[in-house]
């Protein structure tokens, strides 16, 4: 609780942080007489209706909000947000092409990203990680990618083929089947008194994972379109569960899409970590690594000590920032 002095009545607030968030209204978690409880909050309109480049109020925030009467089901006004560190970020999906861009904050203050990919059903798709992996990197965030549904590739050494390529640049990857149990202890483990998020494709598994690592959460199953073998979306708005005393987990929306944010073609390199270690080498210091001459880069892929594939993902994202308008 703060007070604070003046020559109006004492403004007494309350800290917490924001748990889910949806058209206008934000859960928050708190205590109250030493008891932890949940209060539904508006936002201060000095929050929210002033210009910004990024959402004002997001998931995960650390915030002071005040107690109002009750307002329906509103019960406090959040009026300051404290200061963020990395956050999981994209460039909005719902920005026009002729407005400025805005950075879409799915959620704040994490200390670890677990992207959530399947071995299959849906098929794995690289270049979707790899976007995931450079906005980790840009902002600085611990990543661990999370393999799912190990069981349908037969066992564990054919889905470790499927990642290899990660693995082999040092990320962390678990690999997991809800049916069988693999992995799930060692996932646990690493959540473990951190603040974390599970992110990645409509239908990969992400709910069920949830269900297990929090008994009784009974979050609804997704299933797999039929016809076009995509995720359907279970999940609506972004929401944070606790899984124990000092362990908080974040569910997403499947991400169809995911735009980085504030990543210049000219420095996309450094956010491919194979890549990136061979930059000094080139012989050219700009050197994009395309088609110039003496380029460690595609020397090192012609050799099989970079990843064609990866390569090919860094040369089709750098071709998309190149047409990006420039603000």
């Amino acid at each position: 609780m703060t007070k604070t002095d003046g020559s109006k009545p004492a403004l007494v607030t309350y800290s917490g942080r924001v748990t889910k968030a949806h058209s206008g209204f934000f859960t928050i978690a708190t205590a109250q007489d030493g008891q932890p409880t949940t209060i539904v909050c508006n936002a201060a309109g000095r929050l929210t209706k002033k210009k910004h480049v990024h959402d004002a109020l997001a998931v995960g925030d650390q915030v002071l909000f005040e107690r109002i009467k009750s307002e329906g089901f509103v019960e406090g006004r959040i009026v300051e947000v404290l200061p963020r560190v990395r956050c999981l970020t994209r460039k909005d999906p719902i920005t026009g092409t002729n407005a400025r861009e805005i950075q879409q904050v799915i959620i704040a203050n994490l200390d670890v990203v677990v992207f959530v990919f399947s071995c299959a059903d849906p098929e794995f798709k690289p270049r979707m990680l790899d976007r995931y992996l450079v906005g980790a990197e840009a902002q600085h965030l611990p990543v661990i990618i999370c393999a799912t549904k190990v069981d349908l590739v037969g066992d564990l050494g054919a889905a470790r083929k499927i990642f290899a390529d990660y693995e082999k640049i040092d990320y962390r990857v678990i690999y997991v089947s809800t049916v069988t149990g693999l992995g799930i202890d060692e996932l646990r483990t690493a959540l473990h008194g951190k603040l974390s998020v599970l992110t990645g494709k409509s239908g990969v598994g992400k709910s069920s994972l949830l269900n297990i690592l929090k008994p009784g959460l009974a979050l609804e199953v997704g299933k797999l379109s039929d016809l076009l073998k995509k995720g359907k979306h279970t999940t609506v708005v972004p929401e944070l569960f606790q899984l124990d005393d000092v362990s908080w987990v974040a569910d997403t929306p499947g991400l169809r899409a995911y735009a980085v944010w504030d990543v210049e073609a000219e420095e996309l390199d450094a956010y491919y970590r194979e890549i990136g270690a061979l930059v000094n080498q080139c012989e050219f210091s700009d050197c994009n690594h395309l088609h110039e001459p003496g380029c460690a880069v595609r020397e090192a892929v012609s050799r099989g000590a970079i990843s064609l594939t990866r390569y090919d993902s860094y040369c089709r994202l750098r071709e998309e920032l190149q047409r990006q308008p420039k603000w």
